[in-house]
């Protein structure tokens, strides 16, 4: 018998106002490694990133995370069933240091260990303790959002354009820190950088015009004549 989906996405309506943005988007998230999601600028990915953790409802179709329903559930419980995220702007406390802008993180944790496992994943961290959040490099803040997410000890890590505004000599070292979380978690990756992204992950799913296009294992995905249209401006 299949593994049950850790999340299932099923003919997911949703958008803002009156603009509906995905139409019947069906994705299925197993319960550990990374799933790519791809599409041009506007196609809808950070609008199902923002409806799969609740800052937008669904508008119809079902989502379910481990077996439950959550498309009514609020956004803070979501994050207590093990839902994390890192959009696509910094959420980082610019003001504060690094020190606090974790001390923070695990103020419901609870966790006391918490914050030396992040600072493994993310040495360069450790070393910048007591700077201001805002004087960080954008990939060091990028590392500081992506810790910030994990201190809620989260089983599935949604990344929106984790590279972004990244200097590309820091690229690699967050590329590999994903590898090693995809080890442990399940991850949903939205990412412009196609090689990174299918480098990432074992599966991909490529949205266009608000609905799945095109699907499959990452290979697959990349070597599919239809990517490049779903992609092109």
């Amino acid at each position: 018998m299949p593994e049950q989906p850790f999340l299932q996405i099923d003919k997911l309506d949703a958008g803002y106002g009156g603009s509906q943005i995905l139409f019947g988007v069906d994705i299925v998230i197993p319960r550990q490694g990374a799933v790519a999601i791809l599409g041009r600028n506007g196609a809808g990915k950070t609008t199902l990133m923002k409806t799969i953790m609740g800052e937008l409802e669904v508008r119809g179709g079902g989502l379910r995370f481990d077996g439950v329903d959550i498309a009514r559930m609020p956004t803070e419980r979501r994050v207590r069933f093990g839902l994390g995220y890192v959009p696509q702007e910094h959420s980082v406390f610019a003001r504060l240091s690094v020190r606090d802008n974790l001390a923070i993180g695990v103020l419901t944790n609870r966790d006391e260990g918490a914050i030396d496992r992040v600072l493994q994943i993310f040495p360069k961290l450790g070393a910048r303790l007591d700077q201001a959040a805002g004087t960080l490099s954008g990939g060091e803040r990028k590392m500081l959002a992506v810790a910030r997410a994990l201190l809620s000890n989260p089983r599935l890590l949604l990344l929106d354009e984790p590279t972004e505004g990244v200097w590309i000599g820091v690229i690699d070292e967050i590329i590999d820190r994903l590898k090693q979380l995809a080890e442990q978690i399940s991850i949903v990756i939205v990412e412009q950088h196609l090689d990174l992204a299918l480098g990432v992950a074992s599966h991909a799913y490529v949205l266009d015009r608000g609905r799945v296009a095109l699907s499959g294992e990452s290979n697959a995905v990349r070597q599919d004549p239809e990517l490049l249209r779903c992609l092109a401006p």
